[in-house]
Parts: structure tokens; C-alpha cells; sequence
């Protein structure tokens, strides 16, 4: 055989061979990146996990089989989910899965290309997270927490369960613009409900919310609202123990915190929310875009009512409120 058959037949053995190797190599495992803005180890945080790994599971996707979960947690703390949305994006996933507007912010200033898919966001067109609802138009897309009108709805149950109350204390994070959105439509409706609002921040140190609640609590008939943020959530069991230290009816955005003993909330099923982030997870692994994903709004708004707190109160909860309430704790 001739020096040059020879080598040709090497060459075209070692592409074989190549190719056969290459088609022997295991199929990268996808990775799904989650960041929750709360701790690791919040109850709440566990339970809307369990739901979104729950129905990944359904849709055929199992963590160490056959796709890879990091997780990652902000506790609230603005440095720490700086640095942990770094992390995450530092791992190259498939898709990342955010928990609120700050978290959100945080994986969008670090990546332009992963794909995110947020839940329990405020506003995420007002607060530049995507240009419109119906296409999105970048690399993130999800499920909003609530349209603003929302917010006035809070005052007006306020009012329902407390009618003697004409002063209102409204929590809310300035900093951010799902901030000021809320209290402004709060402030909207205050007159013709008769109420006095006035601002609290989240933002702040321990000691001056105390301050600031023990200064309002001061003059007679007032309440509170706990608006949406991040902040808010970490500081949750601060704000409930202060609403009863104070005995101020207070009306707040989510279950979580009528858990704690809480008197009264309305707003989005969050655990819902997370099961159907799930499916748009699986979208995006099975190769869709999120800029044509449509951010969808919550399909169920929960009221929830703490009569316990009520009585505690010396408030009498409405019939007509009892009836509509989605769950009464006793």
C-alpha cells in the first residue's frame, strides 16, 4: 500500500473515531438557576418551592436526574442578592427563575442572554424589566404580582373592617418604583374615603419603623397597609407585631403575614404562581423564546381573614366580607 493510501485511511479512521467518541459523550444536563428573594430557610419560600419543583416533576423534569437546580436566596439584603445573582448567571444556566422585582433587577443587570422567567413582580414594564405585556421583547418574561389598582382596593377594605379609622400608615419601599406606584394610587382614593395616608418606609432601620409606628399610633383611629416589596417581606414579622402592639387594624398584601396573625390581606395566590412558572421553565428548556412569551397576571386573588386578630381588635368582621373570603382563621 502507498505512503499516501496509508495516511488517508488514518485520517478518515481518526475522524471515524472522533465522531463515535463524540456520540458516546452524555448529553449535557440542563441547569435551572432559582433565586428566591427570601431566606433558605423561610416556611413560605419552601412551600412555593415544593410547588414549582412538584410540577417540573409533571412536566418530566427531575433535579439530579435529568436537569441540575442551583438555587440561590436574597434574605432580603441588597448586597447579598447582588453577589448571589452573579453566582447564579456565573453558572451559565438553560433558564433562571426570580422571586420579586429586586431579585429580578438584580439577575437583569447581571445577564442580557439567559433566559428569566420572574414571579411576584409589581410592575415589570414601569420598572423596565420588559417593554410590554404581550411580547416582552428581551430575555425575561413571567408572571406579575398585581396591576395597581389593586392597591386601592386595600384602603377600601381597610374602611370596611375598620370604619372608624380616618388615618392611615402606609409601608412601602420609596426606592424602588413599585414603591411609590402603589402608595400613589392609595393616596388616589384616600379622599373619597375619607382617610388621612401617610408614608412609612421599609427600607429603614428597625428602630425608626418602630419610631415612626409608635408616633402615628399616638392619635386615635388610625390603621395600617403593608404595600408590596421585598423589604416589606423581610421585615414582616416586625410590621405584624407592631400592628398589634399598637392594636392598629392593618390590611397587607399577601396571606403570609394573616398567617403570622395578620388581621386581613388581598392579593395573587403566590404558590400558584410558582407552579405555573414552572411551565414557562419548560418552554424555554424545550426551546421558546421569552421575548415572546407573554408576562401573564395572577388568575386568583385570595382575601384571607384572621378573626382571631379581629377579636383581639374588639372589631366585628362584616358578613358581606366573611362571605367573599377565600379562607377565615378561627
Amino acid at each position: 500500500m502507498k505512503r499516501r493510501e496509508v495516511v488517508t485511511l488514518l485520517g478518515g479512521a481518526a475522524v471515524l473515531w472522533a465522531g463515535i467518541a463524540r456520540a458516546q459523550q452524555p448529553a449535557r444536563t440542563p441547569v435551572i438557576g432559582v433565586f428566591q428573594g427570601l431566606g433558605a430557610n423561610d416556611p413560605e419560600g419552601k412551600v412555593r418551592y415544593a410547588a414549582f419543583q412538584q410540577e417540573l416533576q409533571q412536566l418530566g423534569w427531575t433535579d439530579g436526574s435529568n436537569v441540575r437546580i442551583e438555587r440561590r436566596w436574597g434574605e432580603g439584603n441588597a448586597d447579598l442578592m447582588r453577589r448571589h445573582a452573579m453566582e447564579l448567571v456565573a453558572l451559565s444556566p438553560d433558564v433562571i427563575m426570580t422571586t420579586g422585582g429586586d431579585a429580578t433587577e438584580r439577575v437583569l443587570q447581571a445577564t442580557r442572554t439567559v433566559p428569566v422567567v420572574f414571579t411576584i413582580v409589581p410592575d415589570p414594564v414601569g420598572s423596565g424589566l420588559v417593554k410590554r405585556l404581550s411580547r416582552p421583547g428581551g430575555n425575561a418574561t413571567g408572571f406579575m404580582q398585581f396591576e395597581y389598582s389593586l392597591s386601592g382596593k386595600w384602603l377600601e377594605l381597610l374602611k370596611q373592617i375598620a370604619p372608624t379609622v380616618d388615618r392611615a400608615a402606609i409601608f412601602r419601599d420609596p426606592a424602588i418604583a413599585p414603591g411609590v406606584g402603589q402608595f400613589a394610587v392609595i393616596q388616589s382614593v384616600a379622599p373619597s374615603l375619607g382617610i388621612e395616608v401617610s408614608p412609612i418606609s421599609t427600607s429603614e432601620a428597625t428602630d425608626d419603623i418602630e419610631r415612626a409606628v409608635s408616633d402615628f399610633a399616638r392619635e386615635p383611629n388610625g390603621g395600617l397597609i403593608a404595600t408590596a416589596s421585598a423589604s416589606a417581606v423581610a421585615k414582616r414579622e416586625l410590621i405584624v407585631s407592631l400592628a398589634a402592639r399598637h392594636r392598629l387594624p392593618a390590611v397587607y398584601f399577601n396571606r403570609d403575614l394573616v398567617s403570622s396573625g395578620g388581621l386581613v390581606s388581598y392579593g395573587a395566590d403566590f404558590t400558584e404562581m410558582y407552579r405555573r412558572a414552572a411551565s414557562y421553565v419548560d418552554r424555554i428548556l424545550k426551546g421558546e423564546k421569552p421575548a415572546s412569551m407573554p408576562v401573564q397576571a395572577p388568575t386568583k386573588y385570595e382575601l384571607v381573614i384572621n378573626l382571631r386578630t379581629a377579636k383581639t381588635l374588639g372589631l366585628t368582621v362584616p358578613s358581606s366580607l366573611l362571605v367573599r373570603a377565600d379562607e377565615v382563621i378561627e
